[in-house]
């Protein structure tokens, strides 16, 4: 099962890699006009300060994901 993280108690470094492991995983943007990196970082970080999304640690496959908060 799961675990959620508040992501404040990570560094900044750490939640940094978190994210840019998130933002790399799916690939290029599907759209005609690529948003730049940094963009991509900063827009889930808002969504994880402004709590419409998680992050969640899987003890189990040792891996951390970041999803959306249905609100």
């Amino acid at each position: 099962m799961a675990i959620k993280i508040p992501h404040n108690q990570l560094t900044s470094e750490a939640l940094r890699g978190v994210i840019i492991q998130f933002v790399t995983r799916d690939g290029p943007d599907s759209a005609h006009v690529e948003t730049p990196f940094e963009t991509k970082i900063a827009r889930v970080k808002e969504q994880l300060d402004k709590g419409r999304a998680v992050l969640m640690y899987d003890p189990k496959t040792k891996t951390c994901n970041i999803l959306p908060i249905d609100k």
